[in-house]
């Protein structure tokens, strides 16, 4: 088994203790514990996952751990809280109510490459872009609007290019430029863009990388 150097932060003290001893025989062994996101970032360590109780400061939190995989437990549903958390890096979004199984299997899809929340808030979230006013399309070409539907059940480049019929190569080519268009930095940024600006799942193929919606 591959350990995983975990730091944890959580203000509960109780949940806190709860969380590492859930964690203690797995990969995911809590190594360092904070109250606060402020003394995480003062007592940054080296890290392969962080584990925040709430949001905090996403963007310093990323910053002290830049290489670390950072997952965000949060008490409330909150669509605004998990857009701003995976535009400041969050690689998890889940609710504290989650099943010992269920965050188990989102850490470690998460070690993976994975982008997880939970299935209601991406269900929210799909749900909203639909009232979302219509912004202009930024001079998108046709291709670039299929591939950003695409994106927004988080289908890997690999899907892609097989339901567009094209090399994966181009399916990256028209990525880079379909950022530097709509002005981010990330296919998840890209795919939060798309549902606020009426792009809908529909038809889209079923993801199986960059974005993972889990189950409780």
């Amino acid at each position: 088994m591959t350990l995983s150097r975990t730091i944890l932060i959580e203000a509960n003290r109780l949940f806190r203790q709860g969380l590492k001893h859930l964690l203690a025989d797995t990969r995911f062994a809590v190594e360092a514990e904070f109250s606060t996101t402020g003394q995480a970032v003062d007592g940054a360590v080296a890290s392969g996952l962080v584990i925040a109780g709430e949001a905090g400061d996403l963007q310093q939190l990323r910053s002290a751990y830049p290489d670390a995989r950072i997952v965000v437990l949060a008490s409330d549903f909150a669509v605004d809280a998990l857009r701003d958390a995976m535009n400041a890096g969050a690689d998890g979004y889940l609710m504290k109510d989650v099943s010992p199984e269920a965050l188990l299997q989102s850490l470690e899809l998460v070690m993976m490459g994975e982008k997880v929340f939970p299935t209601n808030l991406a269900s929210m979230l799909l749900d909203m872009s639909a009232l979302a006013p219509q912004q202009p399309i930024r001079g998108l070409s046709p291709r670039e609007q299929e591939i950003l539907q695409a994106l927004v059940t988080g289908s890997s480049n690999k899907l892609i290019a097989i339901k567009l019929s094209i090399t994966e190569a181009t399916v990256k080519v028209h990525l880079k430029t379909l950022l530097r268009k709509i002005d981010v930095n990330n296919r998840t940024q890209a795919a939060i863009w798309a549902m606020n600006n009426g792009f809908t799942a529909e038809g889209a193929p079923i993801p199986t990388r960059s974005l993972y919606a889990i189950s409780a």
